[in-house]
């Protein structure tokens, strides 16, 4: 294991006082299967304060019980007490998540410590409770869901026991606190495979608990369209789009109010009408799990204008409208996702010629200012009142409206001199 030195400093400082200390959890786990190492955790016997006190001259921060975050330029290394009142390291494994995550390493003396053979797990790519599958859940119902990211990020299964008791138990999970659900919820989305953690999520009964709306358009024959259901219709585009969370939260909200929109209409919007029923879907869901206000927005915008029809009669002024629509800083994102939603389709060659066609001419108009708003007019209220003679009013910002539909046709016209002229002839008519 290639231990960073501001780790073994907290080893040996720790040791040096008094205490035990050992590397614990995800490094461990990460270094038995020969993967970069992210997170960096530190068991010991100390207690908080007196880690705090070991280490007074280092900055830290205590936000977890038990637990004290060590800061360095380049790392944070969360140091924590032993759990349980035996105060030691084989209880305190005992009353870890998994097996694979329930090893410690001795660097003095070359170590791992195994009680709960995590090693024959990742051998077996399985995912299994340490002891009692129902004991560890109900301490924390949140290792529900971890199992399944667990299993997803790695692509390993969930043990035959360990699933069977997350199925009887997946009620628990609403219990555990909303911004903690959205977290794994991102991380599973984030993994290279999402469709793996979602099946398993559908299978154990722990979507229903989060995220019913989901389920809405899994295995249903009246939502099937294009030989695939709505459910396995966004999997397949989460899947497509790039690995972040913006992208991947567009893609499985797109359709998620679909199901609904074929029910009331006898499936005759199909494809459009959707939209604004997704967002705001999208939108309520988002703020059941505690997404910020700014993501919400930005995954709900793009939700919105997401079906775009086009085709090659657009003039530049309607691309530049699509643009303001959407936003210049979401374009490029949005015609990602479009991208994604029409490969899962599954659409015609001719169909994905169009959208090369206007992501082409997008990226040409936005290497010039595309002009969006009429605060970025060559010309203002001011000027607009002193031709016209009129007091602040509708009168101005309607004046300023028409010059920015006219400078979206001809941006060359946001001059000035031009602007002033255009409005003389809009006073004379």
């Amino acid at each position: 294991m290639n231990i960073p030195e501001f780790v073994i400093f907290i080893l040996d400082t720790l040791k040096e006082a008094g205490y035990d200390a050992y590397i614990v959890g995800g490094a461990v786990r990460d270094a038995c299967m020969k993967r970069a190492i992210a997170d960096w955790d530190v068991v010991t016997s100390a207690q908080p304060e007196e880690i705090k006190g070991v280490f007074r001259h280092k900055k830290f921060f205590a936000l977890k019980h038990n637990t004290v975050t060590l800061v360095n330029p380049d790392i944070q290394v969360q140091v924590t007490a032993y759990k349980g009142e035996k105060q030691s390291l084989e209880h305190d494994l005992s009353h870890r998540d998994f097996t694979i995550n329930s090893m410690a390493f001795d660097p003095g003396n070359n170590l791992i410590i195994d009680p709960h053979k995590g090693q024959l797990d990742i051998a077996g790519k399985t995912i299994r409770t340490t002891g009692s599958p129902a004991e560890r859940f109900r301490e924390d119902p949140l290792r529900l869901l971890r199992a399944v990211r667990l299993a997803t990020g790695l692509r390993f299964k969930i043990a035959k026991e360990t699933f069977k008791v997350i199925n009887e138990t997946a009620f628990l999970l609403p219990s555990a606190a909303s911004e903690r659900i959205r977290d794994e919820l991102l991380k599973i989305l984030i993994c290279p495979t999402p469709s793996y953690g979602f099946n398993l999520m559908v299978k154990t009964g722990l979507l229903r608990q989060f995220l019913p709306e989901l389920l809405e358009g899994y295995g249903k024959r009246q939502n099937t369209y294009h030989g695939h259901t709505i459910f396995k219709h966004i999997m397949e585009t989460v899947s497509r789009v790039k690995p972040v969370p913006l992208l991947r939260l567009t893609a499985l909200f797109h359709d998620i109010a679909k199901p609904r929109v074929m029910k009331e209409t006898g499936g005759m919007r199909t494809f459009y009408g959707h939209e604004d029923a997704s967002a705001l879907m999208a939108g309520e869901i988002m703020d059941r799990l505690r997404f910020s206000h700014d993501m919400i927005g930005k995954v709900t915008n793009l939700i919105r204008h997401h079906m775009i029809n086009y085709n090659s009669e657009w003039t530049d002024g309607a691309v530049r409208r699509m643009i303001r629509r959407v936003g210049i800083t979401n374009i490029t994102d949005l015609l990602h996702v479009r991208r994604a939603d029409m490969l899962a389709h599954g659409l015609r060659d001719n169909q994905l010629f169009l959208l090369s066609e206007l992501e082409a001419r997008v990226k040409k108009l936005i290497q010039r200012p595309v002009f969006t708003k009429s605060s970025e007019l060559a010309i203002d209220g001011h000027k607009v009142m002193e031709l016209y003679r009129i007091p602040p009013g509708p009168e101005v910002g309607k004046a300023l409206k028409k010059l920015q539909e006219k400078v979206i046709d001809n941006p060359e016209l946001n001059n000035t001199k031009t602007l002033l002229s255009i409005l003389e002839e809009m006073k004379k008519a």
